[in-house]
């Protein structure tokens, strides 16, 4: 299901495996250092909880929308997002109102043009590391919408899966984890490897169930290029690798729309931080 699930996996999850520590970053000293000076102590993180089995955890995948008229303007926005086409991309942004939804409140600069604030959520239009059309083409692929509360008659998607909320819960008590410790795959038969590469053997497969996923630090030598693969616990206790683009963390950002009488409009952003 190419999507912001895979978007998002790819942000959080991959930035959770990039963290380089700081006397790497640091160029070779060109004369003698000076003597160390006392420092407060470093605040640690947090011990992982051990890897042990857990019970599956059920999810239900969200079924597509039944609207034609969403369809056609998936169809639409994934053309405009092909040509690039940002004068034609306005036309499909709402007037008045647009949103950028946040941990920290409306991030929309209200003075800007809708499509400016899209553009700026999104990652950009232009340049060496724009995102933004990408993003679009991959949310008109994505036929799952889903509301979004406290804003009436806004749908945003990708949706995302139904997830029994007091078993995640005790679930996380259980295994003495975080709730960001955990994602979910994005299709069913997700592939486990043996090791964190594409022609590594398939040690199991994996149903539609919650993962727990491990944030291992990389290796002191490790390329600084974005990873694939990331280290998983099976329910049975056991580790591999998966894609991380075959899952998703719970949290996740979403593209909104309304649907007035003129049909199908981008509302705003819905951004999981």
């Amino acid at each position: 299901m190419p999507s912001l699930y895979s978007r998002r996996s790819a942000l959080v999850l991959a930035a959770a495996l990039l963290t380089v520590p700081a006397a790497a970053q640091q160029p070779p000293p060109t004369q003698p250092p000076a003597p160390p000076q006392a420092q407060p102590p470093a605040a640690q993180a947090p011990a992982q909880a051990p890897i042990a089995g857990y019970q599956p955890l059920a999810i239900k995948m969200p079924a597509p929308s039944t609207d034609a008229s969403f369809a056609a303007f998936r169809k639409q926005l994934a053309d405009v997002a092909k040509r690039k086409d940002r004068n034609a991309l306005a036309k499909l942004v709402v007037s008045q109102g647009f949103f950028w939804e946040s941990e920290s409140g409306d991030k929309a600069d209200k003075k800007k043009p809708a499509v400016t604030n899209l553009e700026q959520a999104l990652g950009g239009f232009s340049g060496a590391n724009a995102q933004g059309w990408e993003v679009l083409a991959q949310a008109a692929e994505d036929p799952t919408i889903e509301p979004l509360p406290d804003h009436a008659g806004v749908m945003c998607g990708p949706a995302g899966p139904e997830i029994d909320g007091q078993a995640f819960e005790a679930l996380v008590k259980q295994t003495g984890t975080e709730p960001g410790d955990w994602a979910f795959p994005v299709a069913p038969d997700l592939e486990v490897r043996g090791a964190g590469e594409p022609n590594a053997p398939v040690v199991e497969k994996l149903g539609q169930h919650l993962i727990r996923v491990l944030a291992d630090p990389p290796p002191a030598n490790a390329p600084q290029t974005a990873p694939t693969f990331i280290r998983i616990v099976t329910p049975s206790g056991k580790t591999g690798f998966v894609a991380i683009e075959a899952i998703s963390p719970i949290g996740f950002d979403q593209l909104c729309y309304i649907k007035d009488a003129s049909g199908w409009k981008i509302a705003g952003f819905s951004a999981e931080e």
